[in-house]
């Protein structure tokens, strides 16, 4: 018999992964106030486990929480977005002058194959799923620090900045496999400098261009708000 806390903690579990994708995709509208009495009938959940996963998801920066009126989803703001990008250059620059040094070559003739298995587009990958292998490439790197706390920030950042990597993905489909293979060609060589300047013109973006994506974006939200769940 499992005990009554492993099952607790399963279907809290549950209850956080399907609102963290619906809050990543912007199921919920930006600034929408989340109603936890519908929702939990939607999930069939009672209101304790619900309330955790809404805290865990508001400590991620998922949600949002406003004292005496509740849960709301995030917006979608460009300065914030900017600062993540920012914190995300920083953190996987200094990742790749650390793979350089301590990634064995067995580690990197896997992600060799990796972008060759992956490599090809010919328009019909989704955005979703381009960025989905993006990501893989971009963890493997950090994980090649052996540092379990860089990679734990850079899975936030990711989910943080999914959405918005989806609709920027569009227009960057042609040039994102090209540049992952350019920065492991240089850790392959083991070029600290080389590498870490390839990074950061990879995922450098300056704020008028976040700015004109999250207008496209906000304008997929509202345009497709009729078909989410």
């Amino acid at each position: 018999m499992i005990p009554a806390e492993e099952k607790a903690s399963s279907h809290v579990v549950r209850l956080y992964d399907h609102i963290k994708d619906k809050a990543i995709s912007f199921a919920f509208k930006p600034g929408e106030r989340i109603n936890e009495v519908d929702l939990a009938k939607k999930l069939g959940a009672s209101r304790t486990p619900l309330r955790e996963a809404l805290n865990r998801l508001t400590a991620e920066g998922l949600l949002t929480f406003e004292r005496g009126r509740g849960f709301f989803c995030r917006e979608l703001k460009p300065r914030e977005i900017f600062e993540l990008y920012q914190l995300r250059a920083t953190l996987e620059t200094a990742s790749v002058r650390l793979a350089c040094e301590l990634a064995t070559d067995d580690e990197l003739e896997d992600v060799k194959k990796f972008l060759v298995e992956t490599g090809t587009d010919r328009g019909t990958m989704s955005s979703e799923q381009l960025v989905e292998f993006d990501e893989i490439f971009h963890e493997r790197i950090v994980s090649f620090t052996r540092n379990s706390e860089m990679a734990r920030v850079l899975n936030n950042v990711n989910e943080r900045i999914k959405f918005f990597r989806w609709v920027d993905m569009d227009n960057r489909r042609n040039d994102t496999q090209h540049e992952h293979r350019n920065i492991l060609r240089a850790i392959c060589a083991r070029d600290a400098d080389k590498a870490a300047e390839l990074m950061q013109q990879h995922i450098t973006r300056r704020l008028d261009q976040i700015t004109a994506a999250v207008k496209e974006g906000y304008a997929r939200i509202y345009m497709g708000a009729e078909g989410l769940d």
